[in-house]
């Protein structure tokens, strides 16, 4: 297979972050039971992590193939390497903070080269949607493989104890396992350059990408699948522990649960897109979530499962819930996919910048929003307020689908 060592490095370095990034649910149950952190409190994880995101892949996108993509990702890798090596020591949650942030900061670097180099590894439109597909799947898996990992190193019988940490060990581990694959890997980056412009004239060319109407319907479409995906991902192992009455190690579980439905939508992306027109994907996608919704949450009001439950004796609902996941996934990876291909590559590192931007402000505002409502309501409240975002998300989609981008420009 061509270029098979780069793809299967950029693999493995979404696989790291996507254990990182997704641990916040997780993080945030922990602060609750470990430090007596408020929900609200606790949900400004998700802006420490996102906000660094954002401003991080504003400055960098325009220049970073001047920095070099493979050099962007190697930092990054020594960084969250460092950090994870220190949270086994953690005693406050100004360390969750700093972790969030430095991890946030490196998966700017990660993302941004990820995405560039996906338009220098594959040859075609369809091979890049498939591509896209796959790896945003085996991102899902990372995620599903974190919560794992989490729930097998939770104390259920003592709600206070930190022992949990020590999965940072295993953590900087894969780290610096990813530097090493990564540091003897080959990447040609011609492609990703634009020749004869300088730093102001890269800044340029990303500015002028918000001239377009398509980019611009596009970057909406981000923000609101974001705003949504990260109130699911973030608030599931809260929500099964309180509303369903979990133990804490299945409430973990049941995001990795979440996660897999996650990978399976999103590895069935990558076939259903070399055969169907991405809107009709995506529309699908839509529409089976929201009817998931108002199906799905009725069945946990006035849920009791206990704190002796397991996953072989669960009633019906404790599957059905994180099962949702399979109609959101394929929907990210094929709108990223789509505004890609409609770029010429010396503009797909801006183009992935202003994803990674507008994915962190959606992920922020989405979890702080439903960490406030189920702090003052219920959970169920919370997640029904994503079928707003979702009308918005699929008008915003039907409407990017008739724009066109002129390449030349």
């Amino acid at each position: 297979m061509k270029n098979f060592n780069i793809k299967a490095v950029l693999f493995l370095n979404y696989f790291v972050f996507a254990i990182l990034l997704n641990s916040v649910g997780t993080v945030i149950l922990q602060m609750q039971q470990n430090f007596g952190i408020s929900k609200s409190h606790a949900s400004v994880l998700e802006g420490f992590k996102d906000l660094p995101i954002a401003i991080c892949s504003f400055i960098l996108a325009s220049f970073l193939p001047r920095i070099g993509i493979k050099n962007s990702m190697l930092i990054a890798l020594f960084l969250v390497s460092c950090m994870c090596f220190v949270m086994p020591f953690a005693n406050d949650f100004w360390f969750f903070k700093l972790l969030f942030a430095i991890v946030g900061i490196s998966f700017a670097l990660i993302k941004i080269s990820v995405f560039t180099s996906i338009g220098l590894v594959t040859e075609t439109d369809k091979e890049h949607s498939s591509f896209m597909g796959f790896l945003e799947g085996f991102f899902m898996v990372g995620v599903l493989m974190g919560n794992v990992l989490f729930s097998l190193f939770i104390d259920d019988n003592n709600p206070k104890s930190t022992n949990w940490l020590n999965v940072y060990w295993v953590l900087g581990g894969i780290s610096v396992l990813s530097f090493v694959f990564l540091f003897f890997s080959k990447l040609n980056e011609n492609e990703a350059k634009s020749e004869n412009t300088s730093l102001i004239g890269d800044i340029k060319n990303s500015i002028s990408l918000f001239s377009y109407k398509k980019v611009m319907f596009f970057l909406l479409c981000v923000f609101l699948f974001v705003l949504v995906e990260q109130s699911f991902q973030t608030w599931t192992p809260t929500f099964y522990k309180e509303i369903l009455k979990v133990p804490t190690s299945m409430s973990i579980q049941a995001g990795a649960v979440l996660a897999g439905a996650f990978a399976l939508g999103r590895f069935l992306s990558g076939f259903f897109l070399r055969k169907f027109t991405w809107i009709y994907v995506v529309s699908f996608c839509v529409i089976g979530f929201a009817v998931s919704i108002l199906l799905v949450l009725p069945l946990t009001q006035n849920t009791n499962v206990g704190t002796e439950a397991s996953w072989l004796n669960a009633p019906l609902v404790v599957y059905l819930f994180p099962l949702m996941g399979v109609f959101l996934a394929p929907i990210y990876p094929s709108i990223n996919s789509v505004i890609l291909s409609s770029t010429p590559k010396y503009l797909h590192s801006s183009m992935s910048g202003l994803i990674v931007v507008f994915s962190a402000i959606g992920g922020t505002i989405g979890s702080v929003i439903t960490g406030s409502v189920f702090e003052k309501f219920t959970g169920q409240h919370a997640f029904y307020l994503s079928l707003i975002p979702l009308t918005l998300l699929i008008i915003s989609a039907i409407v990017m689908n008739k724009l066109k981008i002129n390449p030349k420009k």
